[in-house]
């Protein structure tokens, strides 16, 4: 792998769809970057400081949250002259974030009041009253033509369906849900599922049994990586423990309002095949199931806890970091790890582009990038060692 020099940053960090830019907040200002030759190409400067960026799908335009504001401020790369400003007022905005079509903003008030959609072609603007959610809740169907719309009043939850054209409600139905978590529609956009919240107990039918006596890994997993550091040289590898194993575990406080317990972290692999969870009782282990089998495919245990993991949006590759100087690779052929050639470079977050060719990686005060190699093919292995 080859990395980038550290840059500045105090705030969000985010690939352009199309992996030609990167968004960077400084303080007031929004720093746009060629993503290969990582040169200036736009500057724009803020009312304050900026708290969230959101690019919009077709890469021309860019939103920017000034919560304290509350404000939100959105550029166009193609049209530096133009700019649009969206205040709420007393209101505030809790959450915004673009639509498919790129051409409207939708903003979540304070205390989910109510939900705005601006549009940037006629300077038209929708309510719909009491969204259930600020970051959660909203779900559009793969085509951008329809929206899904958690709402909560009277008690009880509603989906309303909204037509993007126009963005009139079509409809809306109650769902038997104690305290709806949030909604997503179907790949074929042919039906939407919904979750409730665990604040109430229910038993499951036939919970899936795991055997962590059947766990089996392969020699392929032991990967190891060495730098030369201040204090002297040191190894960092992955090491096979043979099941049964006790996974470190963290009893949440009962001093302490709303603990981090359950899943606090779960995403897809991009041919649906692999989940990887935390689970925030043992935020140190990484498990990864297989899906199609049913089964248990690996569990990374870690030294620290796991900050992030996102999958490679091309391949089946994982990625994670847990604020060391180190990378964590997971593929099925194996584990292993990559030392980050950047003094006091800590990785807390972690971010693939589109074509899973590039990694953005963030510091306390800083991020870099990392060209990451394409994955040779599956009956290969991998050498024993990684120090590139």
């Amino acid at each position: 792998m080859e990395f980038t020099e550290a840059y500045k940053q105090t705030g969000p960090c985010c690939f352009s769809p199309n992996a030609r830019y990167i968004a960077v907040a400084v303080d007031y200002r929004l720093v746009i970057r060629d993503s290969l030759s990582f040169k200036v190409v736009q500057l724009f400067s803020c009312l304050d400081k900026i708290s969230y960026i959101e690019w919009a799908l077709d890469s021309e335009y860019i939103l920017c949250g000034l919560y304290k504001r509350p404000m939100i401020q959105a550029w166009s790369l193609t049209q530096p002259e133009w700019t649009c400003k969206i205040d709420e007022g007393p209101a505030g905005i809790a959450y915004a974030r673009w639509s498919p079509d790129s051409r409207h903003i939708l903003t979540i008030s304070d205390f989910q009041l109510r939900l705005t959609v601006w549009s940037l072609v006629n300077t038209a603007c929708v309510h719909v009253q009491w969204p259930k959610h600020a970051t959660r809740g909203i779900s559009f169907t793969r085509d951008g033509k329809f929206a899904a719309i958690c709402t909560r009043h009277d008690c009880k939850d509603y989906i309303n369906l909204l037509s993007c054209h126009n963005w009139e409600i079509m409809g809306s139905f109650a769902v038997d849900t104690l305290d709806l978590a949030d909604i997503e529609w179907s790949p074929d956009d042919s039906a939407i599922v919904i979750w409730d919240s665990p604040l109430e107990y229910k038993e499951v039918d036939e919970p899936l049994q795991i055997d962590m006596s059947e766990l089996c890994l392969t020699d392929d997993f032991i990967q190891q990586n060495s730098e030369d550091a201040s204090e002297g040289h040191f190894r960092v590898r992955y090491e096979v423990t043979e099941a049964p194993i006790t996974l470190p575990f963290q009893k949440p406080p009962a001093d302490k309002p709303n603990p981090k317990q359950g899943i606090g972290l779960l995403s897809w692999s991009n041919d649906s095949q692999y989940i990887c969870t935390r689970n925030d009782s043992m935020p140190t282990a990484l498990w990864i199931w297989d899906i199609r089998h049913l089964e248990l495919a690996a569990i990374l245990v870690q030294k620290d806890p796991v900050r992030a993991a996102a999958w490679n949006p091309t391949c089946t590759r994982l990625v994670l970091c847990t604020g060391s100087s180190h990378l964590y690779m997971w593929t099925p052929s194996g584990a292993y790890c990559v030392s980050i050639p950047l003094s006091q470079f800590s990785v807390t977050d972690l971010k693939w582009n589109s074509d899973g060719s590039c990694l953005l990686l963030k510091d306390k005060e800083s991020f870099c990038c990392a060209a990451v190699p394409l994955l040779p093919d599956e009956s290969s292995e991998y050498s024993s060692c990684s120090d590139d």
